[in-house]
């Protein structure tokens, strides 16, 4: 009788959960080990199906024993635990590639460094309102492991973020979804927007002339990059210029054009549900991989029209004594911070920080010194910002809690100006995550 498989998941979050339930249910000896707390929920979890596991700790002679790691995308592939074991000829890969072995769907894969959530979301609700067995997963939703473990879907739309395509080797997408490179992440990347880049282009591995690559075109980046790659599927493009594209999507005066399969789709600017330039690209993007699946025009047409955006995004949460506070608390990067301060066009107390990830500021201090009335920080340590920003406004002030910052802005702020919680930084000095930093923002919000 052959031997049991051993599996070690790093990481009892989300991902690292789903695909340790996957894998016992598929017969694998299973353990998982995070460093640090693992959360109530996810305990009970593992507690149900049976899974040991432990927190606080890696033990490295269970982990040294593996057969094979399942990597949560938190955990850096650097770090000397991991180098070790891939030294060791060890195959350390993602829970998406873990979970790909397990099912036949058909799967739309979306990266980008920003824009993904919401093509995502947007993707998967123009799929289901078509009547399609369709999952949401990845990096956005449930853990896609989890859904191939307990449900049955001929289709998913996976949202890929660059540390789960690094893990990724096998993997393939029947559609992939590339909206731009900007940079981000660089300090796992080595401070070099090159292996970054590189990172992202994954989403195109082991894709064959069958498949579809649908790429952003006016990104300078992605057509860069493209040149290098071997890529063997039919190459889309999506642009906001008029280039009347056989297929692919473009925009031709205050209409974007649709062209896939002999069919057109054209809806106005004003009919799609998301405005504002960087969300054009993603109704394309989200428009031409619905016409690939064959969804009818009026399905699209309605879905893009009537779609709910994600909560985070420039979302509106209270107006105060005629102040305005919108919560984007998702902008972990600065080109979504760029997006967030060029949206409005009235005076800003913006509320910036956490943990930098070897941003390049420069691109921000054009829309700062034009729209931004005072900085206040809210983070750990705020001395770039302080550094970056001291000549472009006034007044920078540090906080440490939602609550302080909410106070702080609500008091510099007057009628008629927005309050903008955009910090182009990770949450993890002071939250649990960017949702975290959000819902503690609404919170206080809320009290005054």
């Amino acid at each position: 009788m052959e031997k049991k498989k051993n599996i070690v998941v790093l990481g009892g979050g989300e991902s690292g959960v789903g695909a340790a339930v996957l894998a016992k249910k598929k017969g694998f000896n299973v353990f998982l080990t995070d460093k640090g707390k693992i959360k109530d929920k996810y305990k009970r979890v593992l507690k149900h199906f049976e899974i040991d596991f432990e927190e606080q700790k890696h033990s490295l002679q269970i982990v040294n024993a593996a057969d094979e790691i399942i990597i949560s995308p938190g955990i850096p592939r650097e770090i000397k635990m991991v180098k070790n074991l891939l030294e060791k000829g060890v195959s350390v890969i993602s829970e998406i590639e873990f979970a790909k072995r397990f099912t036949k769907a058909k799967i739309i894969a979306i990266t980008g460094s920003n824009g993904k959530t919401t093509t995502t979301l947007l993707t998967h609700h123009i799929l289901k309102k078509a009547g399609l067995n369709v999952g949401l997963g990845g990096n956005v939703g449930f853990s896609f492991a989890m859904q191939v473990a307990q449900n049955n879907y001929d289709y998913y739309v996976l949202e890929l973020s660059s540390f789960q395509l690094d893990s990724m080797f096998s993997f393939k997408a029947d559609i992939a979804i590339l909206l731009n490179i900007t940079p981000d992440h660089l300090d796992r990347y080595e401070y070099k927007f090159e292996n970054y880049a590189k990172s992202k282009f994954r989403i195109v591995r082991n894709q064959t002339k069958n498949d579809a690559f649908i790429y952003n075109a006016d990104d300078k980046t992605v057509g860069k990059m493209m040149k290098s790659q071997n890529i063997k599927s039919k190459l889309i493009p999506i642009s906001l210029m008029d280039m009347n594209y056989e297929e692919g999507a473009f925009l031709k005066g205050n209409s974007i054009n649709i062209n896939s399969n002999k069919y057109q789709l054209k809806m106005t600017l004003e009919q799609l549900a998301l405005q504002g330039r960087h969300n054009t690209y993603n109704s394309m993007a989200a428009g031409v991989a619905a016409k690939l699946l064959d969804i009818r025009n009026e399905t699209v047409k309605q879905s893009m029209s009537d779609f709910q955006n994600i909560a985070h995004r420039l979302e509106y949460v209270s107006s105060v004594h005629g102040i305005t506070f919108i919560n984007d608390s998702k902008a972990t990067n600065v080109n979504s911070t760029w997006y967030a301060l060029e949206h409005y066009d009235r005076k800003i107390i913006w509320i910036a920080g956490g943990v930098d990830k070897g941003n390049d500021y420069e691109l921000l201090k054009p829309l700062v010194k034009q729209k931004v009335k005072a900085i206040v920080c809210l983070g750990l340590d705020n001395s770039k910002i302080h550094r970056e920003f001291g000549d472009s406004v006034d007044l920078i002030i540090d906080t440490e809690s939602a609550e302080e910052a909410v106070a702080n802005a609500y008091q510099l702020a007057k009628k008629g100006e927005i309050v903008l919680l955009s910090p182009a930084c990770a949450s993890f000095d002071l939250f649990d995550s960017f949702e975290d930093r959000g819902d503690q923002f609404k919170e206080a919000v809320n009290k005054l």
